[in-house]
């Protein structure tokens, strides 16, 4: 699936949903190394951005989107939308992140 047929919108210009194959998600769940948290200690010290947790955080959504994308493919789909993230607290130090949307099939107005 092309993943630019992925929107946060619940349409494409030019297009119309032809069928709706429901839900679609990828889900990761990751922990904290000790290693990042004492590079990301030294990195609190002196403000800013704290470049290791958002690499992470960049990584983990990227591997949810994908597994998103990879669900809606597997499905018949040819876009996503309505495509939104979600993060939770499993436990400390663990964090699931979800992609989710709705998968469809399109195709260009005549």
């Amino acid at each position: 699936m092309d993943t630019n047929f992925v929107t946060t919108a619940f349409d494409f210009e030019g297009c119309r949903i032809v069928k709706n194959l429901g839900v679609v998600r990828g889900i990761v769940v990751r922990s904290r190394n000790l290693l990042e948290n004492i590079g990301a200690a030294f990195q609190t010290i002196v403000g800013g951005n704290i470049t290791l947790y958002t690499e992470l955080c960049e990584k983990t959504r990227l591997e949810a989107f994908d597994l998103m994308v990879r669900h809606a493919d597997e499905i018949g789909a040819n876009a996503i939308i309505g495509m939104r993230y979600d993060a939770n607290d499993v436990m400390d130090g663990v964090t699931e992140v979800l992609a989710y949307g709705t998968a469809v099939v399109i195709e260009r107005k005549a």
